[in-house]
């Protein structure tokens, strides 16, 4: 039976991928802001869940809640930060921008440092970062959101590259980039190529076995990625 921990499971991604592991015989610790929703999901696992409440926002407390679980499963096979928030933002309005940097690059780096410590300390492990498609390009109505995108792309990069210096070679490091799935999470209007949850979490969870290094939810947000990728700045500027 493995141990996995998933941070911000309460709901959409984070809340599908706790059925799926558990369906598979899984135990695991799951963390979210609101103590009803981690009772609702406890209820339902009563012997394979262990929830712990958290705000990702508070590194401190992230620590605290990490090393509470780590102490009570003892080994730990898989981490899934699931934690995020993104808002429209086109007027740079602080208090949104400040929410973003909080839970999407603070949170996110404390969570992913102290997973890769851990793996490497066991000498194996899974880190898993639900990312965006978001980290390809600069975006004007959410520039925020994207920018911490594109920073957590380049720190679980540079998680892997560090794995070389793991002599069991058995620590693994995967990225999910969804594009847009039906979750609150989805931002604008007029979305297209909407993903539904249950489709979205059944391949980020074969993602997360065949322990790829990428992927992109659904695939075809491949696609998009490489014409992204490709697009000069000066086109984005009158296109996005």
């Amino acid at each position: 039976m493995k141990n996995v921990i998933i941070f911000g499971a309460t709901s959409g991604i984070g809340k599908s991928l706790t059925a799926l592991f558990i369906k598979n015989g899984c135990k695991v610790a799951i963390t979210g802001r609101r103590l009803e929703k981690l009772e609702a999901i406890k209820k339902l696992y009563p012997n394979q869940v262990l929830i712990k409440q958290n705000d990702i926002q508070d590194v401190s407390d992230v620590e605290k809640v990490f090393a509470d679980i780590v102490s009570e499963f003892k080994t730990i096979d898989i981490v899934i930060q699931s934690s995020g928030v993104g808002f429209v933002n086109p007027k740079l309005e602080w208090e949104l921008q400040e929410k973003t940097i909080l839970t999407n690059v603070l949170g996110c780096t404390k969570l992913y440092a102290l997973a890769y410590n851990l793996f490497k300390k066991q000498q194996f492990g899974h880190l898993v970062g639900i990312s965006s498609i978001a980290a390809i390009r600069g975006n004007r109505s959410a520039p925020d959101y994207f920018a911490s995108k594109s920073y957590q792309k380049a720190y679980l990069e540079s998680l892997y590259i560090k794995t070389k210096s793991i002599k069991s070679k058995r620590v693994f490091i995967t990225e999910i980039r969804p594009g847009f799935v039906d979750t609150a999470m989805a931002l604008g209007q007029a979305i297209f190529w909407m993903v539904p949850l249950e489709k979205a979490s059944k391949q980020i969870y074969s993602a997360i076995i065949k322990k790829k290094r990428v992927a992109y939810i659904s695939k075809r947000w491949q696609i998009i990625a490489l014409v992204l990728k490709m697009m000069p700045a000066w086109v984005l500027k009158k296109t996005i």
